[in-house]
């Protein structure tokens, strides 16, 4: 009797262990998610701020489900994950994915913008490597082009103002380097740069008038009367007049000096062999 109680005793202790067992495991078994399905934990998760676990979500539509209705989706979240990390040469990477591999997708302009974002992010707000402001101005330049209608737009254009900007500032002030040190020369060259090539930004005027000075410097006075009437032209109401038309008296008054220089006539002398 002893022995057939142990018996039941010892199968219910089984049967608990066995159901325990499956219990767990049940727990640990993936399910067999649609690549709908998958996509839409995947965007729950960045939703939340959970990006590295978004990331394994998208990375599984793309790996497993290439040709599926919401593979551009995927592609293109991989890049928002990436972005919202502040990843932005890895997001950049996964937009570009995006348009060379499904060039057809309607979200392919979105993502050409965000490449400009990320480069924009990217650039320094110092004067340092410029590499990632010109690469941003290239890639919002893009987007304006082949997508003149997208709302975004409007920002794009004021981006590329803004890095212009920065561009010409930094020419600038490397320009007044340069005359600081007295190297005229490369300083007359940094403001024509400004002026020729960022003359819609604030520093275009002030660059011309800088141009002006280095050439004065180097004794260029008619190159220097030409840029200070050019300045005055094109700046008649600066708040640089002033300086502007002392710098005009003084290339006036060089030229003047230079012209009756080269008036003077030199005296004949009698041929003193024939006396």
């Amino acid at each position: 009797m002893g022995n057939q109680i142990k018996k039941i005793i010892f199968a219910v202790l089984f049967s608990a262990g066995i159901l325990l067992t499956l219990s767990c495991g049940s727990s640990q078994i993936t399910p067999n998610y649609s690549a709908e399905d998958r996509f839409r934990q995947g965007k729950e998760k960045f939703r939340s701020g959970d990006y590295l676990e978004a990331i394994s979500d998208f990375d599984v539509i793309k790996m497993q489900y290439p040709g599926s209705g919401v593979a551009d989706s995927a592609q293109f979240y991989l890049g928002e994950c990436h972005f919202q990390r502040g990843e932005y040469l890895l997001a950049a990477e996964e937009y570009q994915t995006l348009k060379r591999s499904m060039p057809a997708s309607g979200l392919v302009p979105s993502a050409q913008y965000r490449i400009a974002l990320c480069f924009y992010n990217l650039s320094p707000k110092s004067p340092l490597d410029q590499k990632y402001v010109t690469r941003a101005i290239d890639e919002f330049q893009t987007f304006i082009e082949y997508y003149p209608k997208e709302e975004q737009v409007p920002d794009a254009e004021a981006k590329i103002k803004e890095l212009n900007n920065r561009i010409a500032q930094r020419l600038y002030e490397t320009a007044g380097m340069y005359m600081t040190m007295e190297y005229y020369k490369s300083a007359a060259i940094y403001y024509n740069n400004v002026v020729e090539k960022y003359f819609d930004t604030p520093f275009a005027e002030p660059s011309l008038l800088g141009k002006v000075k280095a050439l004065v410097s180097r004794k260029r006075y008619d190159d220097a009367k030409k840029d200070i009437e050019k300045f005055f032209d094109k700046y008649p109401n600066s708040s640089h007049k002033q300086e502007a038309q002392s710098l005009r008296d003084d290339i006036n008054d060089h030229l003047k000096v230079k012209s009756a220089a080269i008036d003077v006539v030199i005296p004949e002398f009698p041929d003193e062999t024939n006396a």
